[in-house]
């Protein structure tokens, strides 16, 4: 009996851990569901926004596209993201959701 009362107490304290750790990206996020989406504005974003918001760039990259926005002007659609080095378009395509140009 002891081991089932083991059992469910760690259970429990899972349980809640993982209620506890969704109530706490709510409260950084409050606006945010959890299955909505973070996009960035790749013409205005800072090289950490972009890798934090962007899915398989890193801050290296992240930077790469700053310095391509800054040396060319604005990107007019997230397919001219592909000039960038290092950036294909699968990358794109797995972000398209995720890439504002506005």
């Amino acid at each position: 009996m002891k081991l089932q009362n083991t059992i469910a107490a760690i259970f429990a304290v899972l349980v809640l851990g993982l209620g506890l750790g969704n109530s706490a990206l709510a409260q950084d996020h409050p606006d945010m569901a959890s299955d909505d989406v973070i996009t960035v504005n790749v013409n205005e974003a800072d090289a950490a926004s972009i890798a934090s918001a962007l899915v398989g760039i890193g801050i290296l990259r992240a930077q790469a596209i700053v310095a391509y926005r800054e040396q060319h002007g604005r990107f007019y659609s997230a397919e001219e993201l592909t000039a960038v080095k290092g950036i294909g378009q699968s990358t794109v395509e797995k972000n398209l959701s995720r890439i504002s140009i506005e």
